[in-house]
């Protein structure tokens, strides 16, 4: 009987150091992911250089999960098309750059993959007055997921989509997106149904709106949602993956797809990047679409 508890007691011991060093692991795997970490917040302004215009923030700060590979895949992409069109272009981790000053220094501002809480007060108010003033924005793939909740206006006025998780079984899956608007210039091109693979976000509801242009949907037959820790990630026909809208007089463009860095590399997707990029930049034509959203004209 002895023997028999003194097995007993060095298995829950073997257990317990088991799920302790398991628990040790996960938690240090993710923080190597970027969770768990106190958020950073900048003071001290960067050295902007004078930039020739049209130009560019590329801004991929990260104060939850960074995206290793698809940041700086994204960041050579928009290096790459700033060079080859001649604008300026700026790539800084650093909230400080958010400030009336050196935002007027740019046309559009990139939000690239940025997550968790990134901005100081002072420097939301300076982004906010700067948009609404005309400014141009773009956000890349975890720009709009929910590490932002910390800024209700960042995702209600501006990404207008709470996002609420992504397949994870399997995390990747070949789908088709459905092309909505093919006669808006930021599509033209892109195939009407663009088959391709990611890691497919889903929102508690579709942006959807009179004054928010919808230009791609995702078609959720040709993957599985499945569900995100029990949440059910089906939106069924109307599951928005790329749309355009208002904010003021400023213009923003947000894409849900982007967390590999094979994305940045797809010709149709830096044919619509470069294309947004024009349109948040107001360099797009005159007539923007048949029905123009009222930044546009």
């Amino acid at each position: 009987m002895q023997a028999g508890w003194k097995w007993v007691r060095r298995s829950l011991v073997v257990v317990i150091v088991g799920g302790l060093l398991f628990a040790g692991y996960t938690y240090w795997q993710m923080r190597a992911m970027g969770f768990f970490r106190a958020p950073v917040f900048e003071t001290e302004r960067p050295a902007v250089p004078a930039l020739p215009r049209p130009s560019m923030l590329v801004f991929s700060k990260t104060n939850s999960f960074i995206h290793e590979d698809a940041i700086p895949a994204a960041k050579r992409l928009l290096q790459d098309i700033a060079g080859a069109r001649d604008w300026g272009v700026f790539v800084s981790d650093s909230g400080a750059v958010f400030n009336a000053d050196d935002l007027a220094k740019f046309d559009v501002v990139v939000w690239n993959n940025v997550t968790g809480d990134v901005l100081l007060p002072e420097q939301r108010e300076a982004f906010q007055a700067w948009l609404e003033a005309g400014g141009g924005y773009i956000g890349l793939h975890a720009a709009g997921d929910n590490s932002h909740a910390a800024w209700p206006w960042y995702l209600d006025t501006v990404i207008r989509a709470q996002f609420t998780g992504h397949p994870m079984d399997p995390q990747f899956q070949q789908a088709t997106l459905r092309i909505e608007q093919p006669a808006d210039p930021i599509m033209d091109g892109i195939p009407a149904a663009w088959v391709r693979t990611d890691e497919w976000y889903s929102f508690a509801a579709s942006p959807r709106a009179s004054d928010l242009r919808v230009l791609a949907t995702i078609d959720e037959n040709t993957y599985r949602p499945g569900s995100f820790f029990s949440k059910e990630l089906a939106m069924g026909p109307d599951h928005p993956m790329v749309w355009k809208h208002c904010v003021g007089r400023g213009r923003v463009f947000y894409a849900a797809p982007g967390h590999t860095a094979e994305t940045y590399a797809e010709p149709p997707y830096r044919a619509m990047l470069e294309r947004a990029l024009d349109w948040a930049g107001r360099q797009d034509p005159p007539l923007a679409s048949p029905a123009p959203l009222a930044c546009e004209p």
